[in-house]
């Protein structure tokens, strides 16, 4: 299948790259960490704040989206475009959670009502939203989770823990998966609920790293009470339409043109620096590893692509094996690239910060964060297991290993 932009598409990449280009020279400091630190933190959040409404001026922060709920029907290709280059740039504003993920489920599974009550705050970006699946015992095994949602007249009485929910401390609204039939076990008996954090019997507390930094964080429910309206699809249903959710959290293009952009900082590298007196670009094995590093970038743009597709001819709905390839891909690349880039920079490259630090330290944020990335949104292992149950039709082989 070729991928090809056409001469419009060209055009409109040219567009939001000259956009976010200027726009990134007025980021902080904290926004050029990147990553979630870089978006959440400090200065980094009022940044992406300032970023989010200049999106929504321009009509690009959902627009893909319907226009009756607040988009304007943009193909999914576009979209695709425009978040290969929002990643390339390092650019924040859009709510991953909100936009990228609860939107694409209510537009599957929400009542009316419930669209157009829920889908338009996100889409004029007045609210964040965060994810709230795993607990302290249910991560990668989310269907082992043990939050309960139990019904009380017109309401849901909830109790529970949330872990490592991510901008938590930053939301005002939340996805939550609970359990709202405790006779059942493992996915069946489990409800989807919008929540807003204004609601009493909420706590969020902070999980900082090692150095301060603030991205994860628990959640508390103690006796909180959520109203049936904010029951998303169908009760006990909710582990299908979270496997719906999860293929739109798995299934980004952005991840690749961020491989891009890592490539051609350290190919800028290997072309200034000299090592036993030439230049590390003149060292074939440097050239060969570069080469296969960028063929593989490109071989998943390509899925990314076909992702995007599925996407178009399934109505948003695409094969979860699709899904897991793209994370599987992605992340291990990405830490492929990054355990390259830190080889050839030798013990410098552990730095940041400094006047030594090549690259001023690009590098070794993404060195340190990549194995959480490889865990986190459903581990690789689990996704392998997708890819060959679903994506090969092999069998499950139960009491094994």
């Amino acid at each position: 299948m070729d991928y090809k932009l056409t001469d419009e598409e060209m055009a409109l990449k040219k567009m939001y790259g000259d956009f976010f280009k200027e726009e990134m020279k007025k980021a902080p400091a904290d926004t050029l960490k990147g990553g979630l630190e870089g978006t959440y933190s400090g200065e980094g959040w009022e940044f992406t704040k300032t970023m989010r409404k200049k999106l929504v001026e321009k009509g690009w922060y959902v627009q893909h989206w319907p226009t009756e709920y607040g988009g304007r029907d943009a193909p999914l290709n576009e979209q695709m475009i425009f978040n290969e280059s929002i990643a390339y740039y390092g650019a924040p504003g859009i709510d991953g959670f909100g936009v990228g993920m609860f939107g694409p489920t209510l537009m599957l599974y929400a009542t009316e009502e419930q669209k157009k009550r829920l889908l338009l705050p996100i889409a004029k970006g007045e609210v964040q939203y965060c994810q709230g699946w795993s607990e302290p015992n249910a991560g990668s095994d989310l269907a082992s989770l043990k939050t309960m949602a139990i019904k009380d007249g017109e309401y849901y009485v909830v109790n529970g823990q949330k872990i490592w929910i991510t901008v938590g401390h930053r939301a005002d609204h939340m996805f939550l998966l609970a359990r709202t039939n405790p006779a059942e076990k493992r996915g069946r008996g489990l409800s989807v609920f919008n929540v807003d954090f204004s609601w009493p019997g909420i706590e969020v507390r902070p999980i900082k790293y090692m150095n301060g930094s603030h991205i994860y964080n628990e959640v508390f429910f103690t006796d909180c009470r959520i109203h049936e309206s904010e029951r998303i699809g169908p009760e006990n249903q909710g582990w299908s339409i979270t496997r719906d959710t999860m293929n739109f959290e798995r299934s980004g293009a952005g991840a690749f043109a961020r491989i891009r952009k890592e490539l051609e900082h350290i190919l800028e590298y290997v072309k200034t620096t000299k090592r036993n007196g030439k230049f590390l670009w003149e060292d074939p094995l440097v050239r060969q590893k570069l080469g296969r590093l960028y063929a593989e970038m490109e071989a998943g743009r390509a899925m990314a692509y076909k992702v995007a597709w599925l996407q178009r001819v399934g109505n948003l709905r695409f094969s979860p094996a699709a899904a897991s390839e793209g994370k599987v891909f992605s992340t291990e690349l990405t830490q492929r690239v990054a355990d390259f880039a830190v080889e050839i920079m030798g013990l410098s490259g552990n730095l940041e910060g400094s006047e030594w630090a090549p690259l001023n330290g690009a590098m070794i944020g993404t060195y340190q964060t990549i194995i959480g990335s490889i865990i986190c949104a459903g581990s690789n292992e689990i996704q392998r297991n997708i890819i060959a149950w679903v994506g090969c039709g092999l069998p499950r082989l139960k009491g094994q290993g």
